[in-house]
């Protein structure tokens, strides 16, 4: 059995919300964004990554995305998921994040879950989804 985690940064509770249906499903280890680094990543075969939106569409800037550009590079050979929440725009955020991700090489197993706002039931199935394809 592969050993998953799920690694998150969440404001509101919105991608909390969505990282505990996707370890759930996944049987994988709940860590925060603060509390993640490159030298983890190697304990882990596959990792789901979520942030939500922030300011202009971007991943949030004081956690989360210094911790993306450490780990990113040692993505390699991983099994890799993304998702979030949004309150605005159209999930730009999250397509920007997907090409930064591919342009790392990294192997993304299934397309990433957003969700406006609160998850609602069809966010959480696919999160739990997403969870199934990474412990796969």
């Amino acid at each position: 059995m592969s050993k998953t985690a799920v690694v998150y940064w969440s404001q509101t509770g919105n991608t909390e919300t969505m990282a505990n249906a996707v370890a759930e499903a996944a049987g994988a280890e709940l860590i925060t964004a603060s509390d993640f680094s490159a030298d983890k990543v190697n304990e882990f075969d596959a990792i789901a990554f979520g942030c939500p939106a922030m300011g202009a569409e971007v991943l949030e800037e004081d956690e989360f995305q210094p911790m993306w550009d450490a780990v990113k590079a040692n993505l390699s050979g991983k099994n890799i998921a993304l998702f979030g929440s949004y309150g605005w725009g159209d999930g730009e955020w999250m397509r920007n994040w997907e090409e930064d991700a591919k342009s790392a090489g990294v192997n993304l197993i299934a397309e990433p879950v957003i969700a406006n706002e609160a998850p609602d039931d069809e966010a959480l199935a696919a999160c739990k989804a997403l969870g199934e394809a990474l412990a796969k």
